[in-house]
């Protein structure tokens, strides 16, 4: 379990490293609804806040190893930046139907990337057997405290930026994100958005441990088979609502984002904001939201498609 201590922490580890990310007033959404923008942080998205602060925790003999991480894009894109960074060899465990803009970016930093999975159903079980194989140090996109206090860190500038916030609406795949807001803002209503396609953390919730689903959704960030057992047990300790988006409403943010609040976002990015503007999350006139835009790691091919729906 981790505390706002250990967000803390974390940002005191991650130190000037990654951008601090605007946010932005949209008062098309409302009079006291703000926009983070992750999508302006290094490599694309928030990943690296937890990928940094995961990093240098390592020993030498770790590090010495290499690291391997499992990701549709954007954690793997984070740990090859934070492998470069640190001087670490990095592999990165996606599937053959990941985006090929985030494959070729995760190369493009300079780590090795394994594409034998044939999707988020069975990456995890490529995983295991890659780290039997090498020997290498995991850094989990999500069920690790380290990476999800890193996460966190988010939650801590938002509060800074924005006086006097409310809630946070946040969009949930794995899970860390929403564990680290939560753990870095114990006093202020945290709500995580999943699309109803992939809602591993809504199941894993109402079982009480983590649940393997099939993911479906155009958010392919949101897309995690499963919510890990962190996310779960934070979420129930800090009273995190959950709420579902549709397909239809995570496109219609999409576009409201890229063409009334000019931020090219990816869909994944977008869910907070669906849940506003499709008003499953009611507002109080003197509200203040914060809903986090996670990041912006879209081809041009799936931007251009969503934009050109009516």
């Amino acid at each position: 379990m981790i505390t706002v201590d250990d967000v803390r922490a974390a940002r005191e580890a991650i130190g000037d490293d990654l951008h601090r990310t605007p946010v932005f007033s949209s008062r098309t959404l409302g009079a006291n609804v703000f926009l983070k923008a992750e999508l302006f942080q290094r490599t694309g998205s928030f990943k690296p806040r937890g990928v940094l602060n995961k990093l240098r925790s390592l020993s030498q003999e770790e590090r010495a190893r290499g690291v391997i991480g499992v990701s549709a894009g954007n954690h793997a894109q984070a740990l090859a930046f934070g492998g470069a960074v640190e001087g670490i060899d990095a592999l990165l465990v996606m599937w053959r139907t990941a985006s090929p803009a985030k494959i070729e970016a995760t190369r493009g930093y300079g780590a090795e990337v394994d594409l034998e999975a044939d999707g988020p159903e069975t990456v995890f079980d490529r995983l295991e057997e890659l780290m039997a194989e090498t020997g290498r140090t995991l850094v989990h996109p999500f069920d690790d405290p380290l990476v999800a206090a890193g996460q966190g860190t988010v939650g801590l500038e938002l509060a800074e930026q924005v006086e006097d916030v409310d809630t946070v609406v946040v969009p949930v795949g794995g899970g860390g994100l929403i564990s680290g807001i939560a753990a870095a803002l114990p006093d202020k209503r945290v709500i995580g958005v999943e699309p109803a396609g992939s809602n591993a953390l809504s199941l894993g919730l109402a079982q009480n441990e983590p649940v393997h689903v099939s993911p479906r959704s155009i958010a392919d960030g949101l897309n995690a088979p499963f919510a890990g057992t962190l996310a779960i047990e934070l979420a129930r300790r800090h009273e995190v609502q959950l709420v579902l988006v549709e397909e239809d409403e995570i496109e219609d943010a999409f576009r409201f984002l890229y063409e009334r609040a000019k931020l090219a976002c990816e869909p994944a990015a977008a869910a907070s904001v669906a849940a506003i503007l499709s008003g499953k999350i009611p507002l109080a006139e003197e509200e203040t939201v914060v809903a986090v835009v996670s990041g912006g790691n879209v081809s041009g091919e799936t931007a251009a498609a969503i934009l050109a729906r009516p």
